[in-house]
């Protein structure tokens, strides 16, 4: 089978699969380049309130196929930067289920979405000083921002792989579970992010990204949205909300807002 990314949706959630198993699921530059109009197309999916990312059996990614890079490593990296920054750019809450090696453009990829959920046999690592590569500034920044500067500099500059633990230590993942109940706390955690407001995710996953120009938008799509005065309804009413408001999709290609 040609390595290849697959996607799902069911029950508000878009599941979409690094489908490469023969290289540890690597991305080739097919799957760079496809990543970002499938997020258009599920971004603009009325259906799709919540996106998880994965890896086809036991394993998350295993970075960038090197095969690849001897001759299009600009290229390449360019790729990869681009559905990086698509991944981030997402307007709805995203996921990243992470089984096995979770290494160089896999973890680009994981650092990228709001939540990473691993097993404890995932192993963890940006590794550009193995092959002499520099590693995109933009790429650099949201792992500092994630782990912050001491812990991204340790993965930067020794190239070595941690584990689930000390992951879950520096903030590089969110929650470790048992290998059998990953898949089962990441539907649970997708079913509670399906049933919030869209709205409260959508200006907060902004500002949280430094976006300090919006309060004047949110405020007017607060006014015009009835997520408020449904919350309170339901809160009093002691039923679940009903919220209705959802994020216009973006123009294909761009970053929303």
């Amino acid at each position: 089978m040609e390595p290849q990314l697959q996607h799902t949706v069911a029950d508000g959630a878009a599941t979409v699969v690094i489908d490469n198993p023969a290289k540890r699921n690597a991305m080739t530059a097919g799957m760079w380049s496809a990543l970002p109009p499938l997020l258009d197309r599920l971004a603009a999916d009325p259906a799709v309130r919540v996106l998880v990312l994965t890896g086809a059996g036991n394993t998350f990614c295993a970075g960038a196929d090197i095969s690849a890079l001897h001759e299009t490593a600009e290229n390449a990296q360019a790729l990869a930067v681009r559905a990086e920054e698509a991944l981030a750019a997402f307007a709805k809450p995203t996921l990243a289920a992470v089984r096995g090696y979770c290494v160089g453009g896999g973890c680009q990829l994981a650092a990228a979405c709001d939540f990473r959920f691993a097993d404890e046999g995932a192993s963890f690592g940006v590794t550009p000083a193995r092959l002499g590569i520099v590693y995109p500034s933009p790429s650099t920044r949201r792992l500092v921002a994630l782990v912050g500067p001491a812990t991204a500099k340790y993965l930067l500059f020794s190239a070595e792989l941690i584990g689930s633990d000390r992951a879950l230590r520096t903030g590089l993942v969110d929650e470790v579970l048992p290998a059998s109940g990953l898949g089962k706390r990441v539907a649970e955690f997708s079913r509670v992010l399906v049933s919030r407001s869209q709205l409260t995710q959508a200006a907060a996953k902004e500002f949280a990204q430094g976006r300090v120009d919006r309060d004047a938008y949110w405020s007017q799509q607060a006014g015009a949205a009835g997520d408020r005065a449904e919350g309170v309804a339901a809160f009093l009413e002691r039923r679940e909300p009903r919220f209705t408001w959802s994020p216009a999709p973006p123009a294909p290609g761009t970053t929303p807002g």
